[in-house]
């Protein structure tokens, strides 16, 4: 049965920040879920979520799509929902903590009097490596995952380039880059990766229509090209996808921990 919470549980003079998790509509977390379940007033990244997310709404909601609204829209929207003491969601893509633009938002907020709070949510990260079956982290291989991307019309900082971070030959998932996917090959070739290192491109990780395509640096750019693959997709790089990998010392019987001994 679901649980149904009253209005007064959730603050009315702050907006609600919630991540809307990967694409699979029963992804987002059961906080989200009450609050898009009490809302009534819900401004949604429409560009990148899944819309069926919103079937959770009340009926009365007013739903608004930020994808062709400015910084400035977009806050009159929240302040003007706190002001008339309504629930106010900002739903946006992932996890807010990753490439969210929290921070300008919050500020905005902050001019007018008004709090935030946010509500976490499952990164396509996360999903990416659920609809492939693997590990970032893999005994004796990898035990570190860099997230990043490259630049486009935000640059990067001078340190944080594809080429510095391939030479730690490590777990990479990287975000928003698959349109130049000739040149992110280039760049981890150049910075250290061999060309038979594994890849794997994930598009719409956790959606119906997801599609993915392995293969390895040498081969990658003609796979995704083939693919018709030029959006809304995660690179995924490094030897945690390939088939070396050590048993953990957690359920060795031959090893002794806090809660068993060998």
């Amino acid at each position: 049965m679901t649980e149904h919470i009253d209005n007064n549980n959730f603050d009315t003079e702050k907006v609600w920040f919630v991540g809307a998790g990967p694409g699979d509509k029963s992804l987002i977390t059961l906080k989200g879920y009450q609050l898009l379940q009490q809302a009534q007033v819900v401004i949604y990244a429409g560009s990148l979520i899944n819309r069926e997310l919103l079937e959770y709404c009340r009926a009365d909601a007013e739903c608004h799509d930020s994808a062709r609204l400015t910084l400035a829209e977009i806050t009159d929207l929240m302040v003007n929902g706190v002001k008339a003491d309504k629930l106010v969601v900002r739903l946006q893509t992932g996890d807010l903590s990753l490439f969210g633009s929290i921070r300008e938002q919050a500020e905005e907020l902050a001019k007018q009097g008004i709090g935030f709070v946010s509500v976490p949510g499952v990164s396509s990260f996360l999903g990416a490596a659920a609809q492939l079956g693997v590990e970032y982290t893999v005994p004796e291989i990898a035990q570190s995952l860099i997230i990043t991307r490259v630049e486009g019309r935000t640059p990067m900082p001078p340190r944080e380039t594809l080429e510095a971070f391939a030479a730690h030959q490590t777990s990479m998932a990287i975000f928003l880059s698959v349109q130049d996917i000739d040149g992110v090959v280039a760049r981890l070739l150049q910075g250290g990766y061999i060309p038979d290192t594994p890849v794997a491109v994930v598009y719409k990780a956790t959606w119906p229509d997801c599609q993915i395509v392995r293969g390895t640096l040498e081969t990658i750019a003609e796979q995704v090209c083939s693919a018709g693959i030029r959006k809304t997709a995660l690179i995924l790089v490094g030897a945690f996808l390939g088939k070396e990998y050590h048993y953990s010392k957690l359920y060795d019987a031959g090893f002794s921990h806090e809660y068993r001994r060998a």
